[in-house]
C-alpha cells in the first residue's frame, strides 16, 4: 500500500525579539517531513532578525526570512507573511507564535485536519486541550475573551484567539488580506470572522498551550482594548 506524502507546509512565524527560543522552535519545526518556514521579523531590536539569518544559511531551501520595515505590529507582519506564502507552491499554510507557547511536535496533527477543514484551530478550549503554567487571572482573561468574541461575532469555534492555525492553500488565497483593519491578536479573530463569513469550514483540533519560557509577553494594555473594540467593528462593517 503507498503512503501519501505529507502535504507540502509552510510555517509564518512572526517574530519580535524572539532570538532565544527563535532556534528552538526551528528546530522542532524541521524535525517533519515537507515542512518549511518562513520568519517574518519586525525589526527585533535584540538582533531577532540576525539570528534567522543564520537559521537561514543553516537549513537552506527550508527556512527562509522577511525582514519587515516600517510600522510595526502583529497583524501587518502575518500579512506580509501570508502574502508570500501564498506565492509558495505548498498545499498548507500556517501560523504559529515564535514563543514556544505553541508546540511544534503538535503541528502534524492540524495539518492532518486540513482533510476536513479549510482552516484548523489548534485549540485550548475543546476537549483534551489544556493550558500549561498561566496563572489564574491569565486563565480568567482569556476565558471571557473568547466567549465576549463569540458572543458579538456568533463566531462557533471555542477558541478565537488561538494563533496556532492551518490553512488550505484556497482558503486563504480567497481572504481579503489587503483589506484588513485589525492589529495585535484581534487580528487572529478578524481573519476567522472573515473566513467564517465566507463559508470556510472551520476544525479545532486540542492543543496544549504552554506559557513562554523565555522573553517578555507582547500583551499590554493597548492590545487589549484593541482586543475589546475589534468585535464590534466586524460586525459594523457587516451591517
Amino acid at each position: 500500500m503507498t503512503v501519501a506524502p505529507a502535504p507540502r507546509t509552510l510555517v509564518v512565524v512572526p517574530t519580535y525579539n524572539e532570538r532565544d527560543n527563535l532556534p528552538l522552535l526551528v528546530a522542532g519545526l524541521l524535525q517533519h517531513p515537507n515542512v518549511r518556514v518562513l520568519v517574518v521579523d519586525d525589526g527585533s531590536p535584540d538582533g531577532t532578525g540576525a539570528v534567522a539569518d543564520e537559521l537561514a544559511a543553516t537549513h537552506a531551501g527550508r527556512l527562509s526570512v522577511l525582514h519587515r520595515t516600517g510600522v510595526r505590529g502583529l497583524g501587518r507582519s502575518y500579512i506580509d507573511g501570508l502574502k508570500q506564502a501564498l506565492e509558495e507552491p505548498v498545499d498548507i499554510i500556517c501560523q504559529m507564535d515564535a514563543d514556544l507557547s505553541h508546540d511544534p511536535a503538535q503541528l502534524p496533527g492540524l495539518i492532518m485536519a486540513t482533510a476536513r477543514g479549510d482552516v484548523v484551530v489548534g485549540s485550548r478550549y475543546v476537549p483534551g486541550g489544556k493550558i500549561v503554567n498561566w496563572p489564574l487571572h491569565r486563565r480568567l482573561l482569556s476565558r471571557f475573551a473568547n466567549m465576549y468574541v463569540r458572543a458579538v461575532t456568533r463566531l462557533r469555534a471555542r477558541d478565537c484567539t488561538s494563533g496556532y492555525r492551518c490553512w488550505r492553500r484556497d482558503a486563504l488565497a480567497s481572504m481579503p488580506l489587503d483589506h484588513f483593519i485589525s492589529d495585535g491578536y484581534s487580528f487572529l479573530v478578524e481573519m476567522l470572522y472573515v473566513a467564517a463569513r465566507r463559508g470556510s469550514r472551520i476544525t479545532e483540533v486540542p492543543i496544549t498551550f504552554v506559557e513562554r519560557r523565555l522573553g517578555e509577553s507582547k500583551l499590554s494594555r493597548a492590545v487589549l482594548v484593541e482586543s475589546a473594540l475589534a468585535p464590534w467593528r466586524l460586525i459594523g462593517r457587516d451591517s
